[in-house]
């Protein structure tokens, strides 16, 4: 009798998550992981729960119950309290997400609406989560056992070509600004987009510039090449890739290439390796280019995966397997990531509720990451390197932004408006 190969694909990733699940409860790595975590919590560079409460939850954040599973409801979350505990999340990145086409004065309501998102998330669990807007409100946390909740605007087109609203944003406690999303701006240049700016404009500059003077984070996830480099050029601080991943290993324009890795790394800066796997494994991006494709010949969308997918999608999905993309392969990114630019410049950007409904096996919430540190572990990693990882490098380039703007803190802001993109 001839088996199927689809069901031979799906028992052989069954059996891989359970012995990744048994590897991971190995007592003498479970505690080791355990104390390095205790004391260095993940820090991680991104979450999107703030626009999942807006879409899936209407908006309603005091009526979420966010202290339970929320794994189970209608439309699941990937984040909640008890998971992130259980993840040793101790400080978050939340994300000020909107689409890239929306812009002008309703793009910069929407990022306000967002903001006011996560402040009620914060609020609503003052026990739970405490705003950190420096390295030293996210220690003070951690003592206090809470989460630091630090905010991140994904997307330059949300200041409006203004860098008023830029300042009145670091006014609300954002910590970085990611400079482009997926649409190129007049002033910089996206990774999936047409060329605009070449790179960075004169007035990208000086928004690079202003961020420097206020102690906001440049974030240059999603940027392009061109981009980034003029960034580099720039920077006083380093910046970090919030939640990017190693071009070399999966072939995406959201990665970023060895040489550029190198350059963030000698300018002290951190990348934040990304969970989604189009972003990890270049067979799941071409099986995923392959079933958007077919959900675009049968007229359904192809961003929802599992039992929430459209029925022919379903259907697509039984005769085409996902390629199985595990803890092993996020490991792959951040130990190419650590080769390259060095241990002092990786990072964990989860992306989580970014990338609803998919994942790495295992790996489909943020209570996920102590899996990652134990695959680390058993490749040799020490407590110290597991440590930066965890957090300890992003403090670095925290605090090494908050010096810049200390010994600019005499200088007047700019009153620089990118009227081309008014």
């Amino acid at each position: 009798m001839e088996s199927d190969p689809g069901n031979f694909d799906n028992f052989a990733a069954m059996i891989l998550a359970l012995l990744l699940l048994a590897q991971s409860a190995d007592p003498a790595t479970a505690t080791r992981v355990d104390r390095v975590l205790t004391r260095q919590p993940v820090i991680d560079g991104h979450n999107d729960l703030a626009w999942e409460l807006r879409e899936a939850q209407e908006g309603r954040v005091e009526a979420t119950d966010l202290t339970r599973d929320t794994s189970a409801l209608p439309r699941p979350l990937q984040t909640d309290v008890p998971r992130l505990k259980k993840g040793r999340v101790g400080a978050q990145f939340w994300s000020v997400w909107i689409p890239a086409d929306v812009t002008g004065p309703r793009g910069v309501e929407m990022a306000l609406e967002q903001i006011d998102v996560v402040r009620r998330v914060v609020a609503a669990h003052p026990r739970v989560f405490g705003l950190a807007t420096t390295a030293a409100d996210i220690r003070r946390l951690q003592r206090e056992r809470r989460i630091a909740s630090l905010i991140g605007v994904e997307g330059g087109h949300m200041i409006d070509g203004r860098l008023s609203v830029l300042r009145q944003f670091k006014a609300l406690g954002v910590g970085y600004l990611t400079l482009t999303h997926g649409r190129s701006l007049n002033w910089a240049d996206s990774s999936t987009d047409v060329v605009r700016a070449g790179g960075l404009s004169p007035f990208g500059k000086q928004v690079v510039a202003e961020m420097n003077r206020l102690g906001m984070i440049v974030d240059v996830s999603h940027i392009a090449d061109t981009t980034l480099r003029d960034v580099l050029a720039v920077s006083a601080a380093p910046v970090i890739a919030s939640h990017s991943s190693a071009r070399a290993l999966a072939d995406a324009p959201r990665n970023i290439p060895d040489d550029l890795l190198r350059a963030i790394g000698a300018k002290g800066g951190v990348v934040m390796v990304n969970f989604y796997p189009s972003f990890l494994s270049a067979q799941w991006r071409a099986w995923d280019r392959a079933r958007s494709a077919f959900a675009k010949s049968a007229g359904v969308p192809a961003d929802t995966y599992g039992a929430r997918a459209p029925a022919p999608l379903i259907g697509w999905d039984a005769q085409n397997p996902e390629p199985s993309v595990t803890v092993a392969t996020v490991a792959d990114h951040v130990e190419h990531i650590a080769r390259v630019a060095g241990r002092d410049s990786v990072g964990l950007g989860g992306d989580y509720d970014g990338i609803q409904g998919t994942g790495p096996v295992a790996m489909k919430g943020v209570d996920a990451y102590p899996l990652l540190f134990a695959e680390l572990a058993r490749r040799g990693w020490s407590d110290a390197d597991m440590g930066k990882l965890a957090g300890g490098n992003v403090l670095r380039v925290m605090e090494r932004a908050e010096a810049v703007a200390a010994t600019q803190a005499g200088l007047p802001p700019t009153d620089a408006t990118d009227v081309a993109s008014r």
